[in-house]
């Protein structure tokens, strides 16, 4: 049996990427998000103010709209039909912090009208979770058995969970995204000057979905590089 470890051998130079790959999406957004949050909208919306206007020209009625700690922890929570904007964002009226909250309530339309892939992530969620949290502990103690084919097996497969929830979250973000473009335009919240600024705001968040999917995948390519072939049959 091979020997099998999770050091510096030449496989981790796919966490390297991975690694470098995220913390330059996240310098990006923070750098777009700063820039455009200096810019404050022409007609002197907050973010909360462009929240409750989208949900209700949206015919979204049954769908709170709270101020939560921290730095862009703004998130939408279907299952409590709350909208959370964070301290950066509820009370500004900058273009940056219009984009994130009308990025927030493109959730809540997907809520609305049943958007599948948000339905089938909020469903990945549990198993995503167990997933990632004992996928390298099953593929550890598969190797101190000898190499058992049975538990590395589950645990890549428990891994590559994680990386389905990164993919399925891809068109969920960007679908958000785009529904909360369309209605800053057709509000005439943003003007068309503003909007160029709100969407590249919306497309470097974005960026952070993409790098934490290829992150995952890269990963995953790694265990199945180290594990996948020196096994012992059950």
């Amino acid at each position: 049996m091979g020997s099998f470890y999770f050091g510096f051998d030449r496989t981790f130079i796919l966490v390297i990427i991975g690694m470098l790959l995220s913390m330059a999406a996240s310098g990006y957004v923070n750098y777009t998000y700063q820039k455009y949050s200096k810019v404050r909208n022409k007609k002197g919306y907050t973010g909360e103010d462009a929240a409750r206007f989208i949900l209700n020209y949206s015919g979204i009625h049954n769908v709170g709209v709270q101020q939560i700690s921290g730095d862009l922890t703004d998130n939408y929570n279907a299952q409590t039909k709350v909208l959370s904007l964070s301290q950066a964002v509820g009370p500004s009226s900058s273009v940056a912090a219009l984009g994130v909250a009308a990025h927030e309530c493109g959730h809540a339309v997907q809520d609305q009208v049943n958007y599948t892939p948000l339905k089938l992530r909020a469903s990945l969620v549990p198993v995503a979770n167990i997933g990632s949290t004992v996928s390298i502990p099953l593929i550890i103690l598969g190797v101190i058995l000898g190499g058992s084919s049975l538990l590395i097996n589950i645990g890549i497969f428990c891994f590559s969970l994680a990386f389905l929830f990164q993919v399925v979250t891809l068109p969920v973000e960007f679908n958000a995204s785009r529904r909360a473009l369309a209605i800053l335009k057709e509000g005439n919240i943003l003007d068309a000057e503003e909007l160029p600024m709100a969407r590249q705001v919306l497309i470097a968040a974005a960026l952070t979905y993409v790098a934490a999917a290829v992150a995952t995948l890269l990963q995953l390519v790694r265990l199945i590089i180290l594990f996948g072939g020196n096994r012992r049959d059950d």
